[in-house]
């Protein structure tokens, strides 16, 4: 399999709901508002201030996405990248998607000087999610959160 990351334009942003509201249902059982979600992605692909997404691609077919929101740590002078809206297509698991869309997400990062972490919330139940993440070289913290830090 041949990926490629890239971050997200306008043009995809009616993956993105649907692959929201997949996770949404997946995850917590809960059915978004397809209007406030589809806002919501809008917003984000038009400022990156609020988030930014990249996607996973092979042969032009979206299988997988995050987004990251940034957070300011004053006790650490320094920003922490969230990683937020993690989905893979069901048929694409388990195949070094998350994967590849974490290690682009994580090489940007260390290549900033002022970003100081990775976090992510992860559901209780979702012991496949955790053990990735695990895997990957992130940590439990005191907060119940993953986190990479320092970098």
């Amino acid at each position: 399999m041949t990926l490629s990351v890239r971050q997200a334009t306008p043009a995809d942003a009616a993956t993105i709901v649907e692959f929201n509201r997949r996770m949404a249902l997946e995850t917590e059982d809960k059915v978004l508002d397809p209007e406030v979600l589809a806002a919501g992605v809008a917003g984000a692909l038009a400022d990156p201030h609020k988030a930014v997404y990249f996607v996973a691609e092979e042969d032009r077919h979206i299988l997988g996405q995050v987004s990251v929101t940034l957070e300011w740590s004053d006790w650490r002078n320094g920003w922490l990248w969230w990683f937020q809206s993690v989905y893979v297509r069901p048929e694409a698991r388990r195949r070094g998607v998350f994967k590849a869309l974490y290690e682009h997400v994580y090489a940007a990062a260390c290549a900033d000087p002022h970003v100081i972490g990775l976090r992510l919330y992860v559901e209780k139940e979702n012991h496949s999610a955790q053990q990735t993440y695990l895997a990957l070289g992130m940590e439990w913290t005191p907060y119940l959160l993953l986190q990479k830090y320092p970098l």
